[in-house]
């Protein structure tokens, strides 16, 4: 089970990107900060808008040093048939990892074991591979990439900054905290 704090599920599997077929592991991942974008099923309807909501925000994660791994339990093929075939999804420049067993969504149990098919879970991964960030939503409920931007960027700065925290809302720029003992009862 996928919890904060603790490392990804260990993974090997085929995704399509950039026009090609390729094998993706956990252990690709490592070594820089990671959004793995878990949806239901391709050629559906909030999930194109999700997906290319990310491809809108994908510019500024790659800058921020982030890659997004959108995951579904289909296959890599359908992954190539669906960016081929829709005007949102031939924005993806990111990895369309296939998951057609359910071993990496089940590894960050966002599985719906009944319908074969993933909850919209959004995890944000730190470059040693460890969930730093994780959120679940119901399949009616879209997802806004513009906060997970907002996230990243926050749990990017609190990485760098021993002993500072982002109090809610925070923005890039805005005042940070740094717990003590005499900010206590004074927020």
């Amino acid at each position: 089970m996928a919890k904060i704090n603790q490392a990804i599920p260990e993974f090997k599997a085929e995704a399509f990107h950039n026009g090609e077929f390729r094998t993706i592991t956990s252990e690709d991942v490592k070594g820089k900060w990671s959004i793995f974008l878990f949806y239901p099923a391709d050629f559906t309807f909030v999930c194109p808008t999700e997906l290319e909501d990310m491809a809108n925000q994908y510019d500024e994660l790659q800058r921020l040093g982030v890659e997004v791994y959108s995951v579904s339990t289909d296959t890599h093929f359908v992954h190539k048939a669906w960016h081929d075939s829709s005007p949102a999804i031939s924005k993806i420049r990111f990895p369309m990892i296939g998951d057609p067993t359910g071993k990496i969504t089940r590894g960050f149990d966002v599985m719906i074991e009944e319908d074969a098919l993933a909850l919209r879970g959004t995890f944000l991964v730190n470059p040693e591979g460890i969930i730093k960030v994780a959120e679940i939503h119901d399949l009616g409920i879209g997802r806004s990439a513009k906060d997970m931007l907002r996230k990243v960027k926050a749990a990017q700065y609190v990485a760098n900054h021993d002993g500072e925290v982002c109090p809610a809302a925070w923005e890039e720029g805005q005042k940070t905290l740094t717990p003590s003992l005499d900010l206590v009862g004074k927020i």
